[in-house]
């Protein structure tokens, strides 16, 4: 177990008082670490720090599993004095303020895309257990469900489901179907937009003779909100005043935003976090029930993707529908290849794939990277590290593909700043 922590944070974190932490001295019966992904001149991280000290303290004192829990502070301050000084409201340890590398790994490893962010992992194998720890520590206060890991979807959202005619069927009737957790709220513009999509969507699944029902997980602020946002909708919704089980399925798939959709199969299991973008990307639903692929052709409803991690994108001299074929299927079996590689250890593959032609959307790409206008070009992007990687040659082959990635994996490759 320390070995792995060692692998993910190195040998030293620091504490409060500026004192080092060894990494192997945390503890023989630690099994779970909570990562704080936080910033101090965030306002809502500096409430949420208050929050978790109250809970850490709380649970070192009164906990059975007191010694099995270790929280570690990783900041993206840029002033090393407003880190110390946000450090010192804290009882546990941090990442070292210079170790901007292992901060950036481990924000793209986890896929944290807003802050505070607390997210619960394996301390033996770094497997995620709980991506949205802020709510556990909204619902947990005394931390009695510990080590707070995934329960199946069935058993919770179990209970009453409404339907916008006031009639309410039980979650028991979603056996069998493909399930589309919708999270969303009538406030958020994006939401409204990918209601009226959606909504067309399910009325296309549903006449094609597939079993699928969607549940609606309401952010609305208020109960007048919810109503009237949902009396749009044709499926099903958790009842806006069943707080405890909305907040519930938020914590279930660690919803950091909203409009997310999450596509389940009929046995209950996650096919995909990406339902936005596939249902805007498919707009007849001919891919139904929208397994990942693994290459993507880039386009303005999936762009957003780039932001999710580092991505792969090869761009290529092709401006016809049907052009980019060549592209995608050059670099799919090195794609399929590592999907299965991380599918196998139940990880979330460390890079996505994508072939992009020419047009306004890879322009604006190459714009704002700063990339050259050669083609082909291969590169691999990490928008939140802000950093590039490019491999610029004659013929692209597969071979230069699997190295390309391979390296990258490997932490060879020196970035490029966009």
């Amino acid at each position: 177990m320390s070995e792995f922590l060692v692998s993910l944070f190195g040998e030293r974190l620091v504490n409060s008082e500026k004192a080092e932490v060894d990494v192997q001295s945390l503890g023989a019966k630690l099994s779970l670490v909570g990562l704080f992904f936080g910033c101090s001149l965030n306002a809502p991280c500096k409430q949420f720090n208050a929050s978790l000290c109250e809970f850490y303290s709380r649970f070192k004192k009164a906990s059975e599993h007191k010694d099995n829990l270790e929280i570690v502070f990783i900041s993206s301050d840029q002033d090393q004095k407003h880190w110390q000084d946000f450090l010192q409201e804290m009882p546990w340890p941090a990442l070292p303020f210079k170790d901007r590398h292992k901060k950036m790994k481990l924000w793209n490893k986890y896929k944290v895309t807003s802050i505070p962010s607390l997210v619960f992992v394996d301390a033996a194998t770094g497997k995620v257990v709980c991506r949205n720890g802020l709510l556990v520590v909204k619902d947990d206060p005394k931390g009695l469900e510990f080590p707070w890991g995934p329960k199946p979807f069935a058993e919770v959202v179990a209970g009453p489901l409404l339907r916008n005619n006031r009639q309410t069927t039980d979650s028991s009737s979603l056996e069998g179907h493909y399930v589309g957790v919708y999270f969303s709220a009538h406030w958020c513009p994006p939401c409204r937009s990918l209601t009226r999509v959606l909504v067309e969507s399910y009325r296309a699944v549903k006449e094609s003779g597939q079993k699928f029902e969607i549940v609606f997980v309401s952010a609305d602020r208020s109960e007048e909100s919810f109503k009237q946002y949902f009396s749009e909708m044709p499926w099903l919704a958790v009842p806006y005043s069943d707080e405890a089980r909305r907040s519930r399925l938020n914590r279930l798939y660690g919803i950091q935003g909203i409009p997310t959709l999450i596509l389940l199969d009929t046995e209950g299991h996650m096919i995909t976090r990406q339902g936005r973008v596939e249902v805007l990307n498919d707009p007849e639903c001919r891919l139904f029930p929208w397994h990942p692929r693994p290459v993507l052709e880039l386009s303005e409803s999936n762009a957003v993707q780039l932001h999710d991690g580092p991505c792969l994108v090869l761009f290529v001299d092709a401006e016809e529908e049907g052009e980019l074929e060549p592209a995608k299927e050059l670099i799919r079996p090195i794609a399929e290849k590592l999907m299965a590689k991380y599918k196998a250890k139940e990880e979330e593959t460390p890079l996505l794939f994508f072939v992009a032609g020419e047009d306004d959307m890879s322009d604006s790409l190459r714009d704002y990277t700063n990339l050259p206008e050669a083609a082909p070009l291969l590169t691999i992007l990490d928008m939140s590290a802000r950093a590039k990687y490019v491999r610029d040659v004659e013929e692209i082959t597969p071979a230069v593909v699997e190295q390309f990635v391979n390296d990258f994996l490997a932490e060879k490759l020196k970035p490029e700043p966009i």
